[in-house]
């Protein structure tokens, strides 16, 4: 504890010098000196804030929020290093799937099983979550008449699965944890078919949609990431040594199928292929890497304990990433649409929250704990694949902008959210166990008078 705190102090002893260079800047009006003081305060504080075990749950939130101000500030310097642009598609492809990978180690096959017990209540979560977030985004695209790529994106991250954020809200609100995993496991399997057919069917008449192309894309950043954490949890878990040796036959072939492609293979086999063969046989190859990486991961785990401990901070990692260079790389779009985009996310994503308690409560009749973990389930999108195929499309800067806008205030809204309903509930139960107290003192005080 006494690392920590003084890792926290020298936060806030940085955060501090950081208000002294931005007033000096400010005073001045020095650019050179706000600019770099502004970055220093906030990414201080984002280290500082954990000195109060209050903020300690908003700490990845202010990371958040840190990486999108450099993005606005120090754009160019923050997606091109050494005359490389790291927002290229295969980099950004590669940052999500190691995101949904480490995400994927959360969940597991007893997840998926779960499923069986409170088959209405998942039901209702994740038909509540591809209703109303694409038709809430469609509809605000139309209200706020955005630019066609900017409305793209936001119909985009309103049709992707639930955020897998949304279990550590749901945990903080002491709500039905075990609701939101199964949701957020269907949710990801669904989005495989639903989200492509929502962008197509509402976005199709502003851009042109690949509809087999985008399926392909979301099979490549979530499904293949998140099968091969399955995989994990199969061979952790379940299987017998038959089993294993199955599995380490067919990541032997796969191996050698890699190597060929690499050396050759694919000159000889799809160069001239059509374009839907190379698109199926990229995916192939996806697969294959996803089935070595799993048997290579679960060898890993065997021999560090620091593996597993580092898979959520890879996740926090490779969503700070993604938001921060989707930022960046759309800046110059972002100062133009920014106070619009940032009113209409915040709507679409309290909209979300709202919708799907009421609806969830008073449509379907859940209880209070599902409805309230449905509307974060409802409310919190997966900003990763909405980046990750805003990228496939070759569009991160435009398509990208709602994605990098509603995970840094989705953060902060389902923060506060959960923390709300935490507190009241704890408040009703400090009022109720003080009336039982006065219950208790009230028939003693008549026993002792009679």
């Amino acid at each position: 504890m006494a690392i920590s705190n003084s890792v926290y102090k020298a936060g806030l002893v940085i955060s501090a010098l950081g208000v002294l260079i931005s007033v000096a800047g400010l005073i001045t009006q020095s650019s050179d000196l706000w600019h770099p003081g502004l970055v220093i305060f906030i990414t201080g504080f984002a280290v500082g804030a954990g000195y109060w075990p209050g903020l300690r749950s908003y700490q990845f939130t202010l990371w958040i929020i840190a990486g999108f101000v450099a993005a606005m500030i120090y754009s160019k310097d923050l997606i091109i290093w050494g005359g490389f642009n790291i927002t290229h598609k295969w980099i950004v492809f590669l940052v999500i799937q190691a995101t949904m990978f480490s995400m994927g180690t959360k969940l597991t096959i007893k997840d998926f099983a779960d499923v069986a017990k409170m088959p209405w209540a998942v039901f209702v979560g994740t038909f509540c979550h591809f209703l109303i977030m694409p038709l809430l985004g469609y509809a605000l695209t139309i209200i706020f008449n955005f630019p066609p790529e900017v409305a793209v994106g936001i119909i985009l991250i309103g049709s992707c699965s639930s955020g897998l954020s949304s279990t550590v809200m749901v945990y903080i609100a002491n709500a039905n944890l075990a609701l939101a995993i199964s949701v957020t496991a269907v949710s990801t399997l669904a989005a495989t078919v639903m989200t492509p057919l929502w962008v197509n069917l509402l976005a199709g008449s502003l851009i042109e949609v690949h509809l087999m192309s985008m399926i392909m894309d979301v099979i490549k950043i979530v499904m293949i990431p998140i099968g091969a954490a399955i995989l994990h949890d199969y061979l952790k878990t379940y299987a017998g040594a038959t089993a294993k040796n199955v599995v380490k036959s067919i990541a032997g072939v796969c191996a050698v199928w890699l190597i060929y492609m690499i050396f050759g293979g694919w000159n000889s086999l799809f160069e001239t292929a059509s374009a839907d063969a190379q698109m199926l046989a990229v995916v192939a190859n996806f697969f294959a890497g996803g089935i070595i990486w799993s048997l290579f991961y679960t060898w890993l785990t065997t021999k560090s304990d620091k593996v597993l401990k580092a898979m959520p901070k890879i996740s926090m990692m490779g969503i700070i990433f993604f938001t921060t260079t989707a930022a960046a790389a759309g800046r110059d779009n972002l100062m133009q649409v920014g106070i619009l985009l940032c009113v209409a996310m915040l709507i679409h994503n309290c909209g979300g929250f709202l919708i799907g308690y009421c609806m969830s409560r008073w449509v379907f009749r859940l209880d209070v704990e599902s409805s309230r973990t449905i509307a974060f389930e409802v409310g919190l999108q997966n900003g990763g694949m909405a980046s990750g195929l805003a990228a496939a499309m070759g569009k991160l800067a435009t398509v990208g902008l709602a994605s990098a806008v509603m995970t840094p205030l989705g953060n902060v809204t389902g923060s506060l959210l959960a923390n709300y309903w935490r507190k009241k509930d704890l408040n009703r139960e400090r009022a109720a166990a003080k009336n039982s107290a006065a219950k208790v003192a009230s028939s003693i005080s008549k026993t002792h008078s009679a």
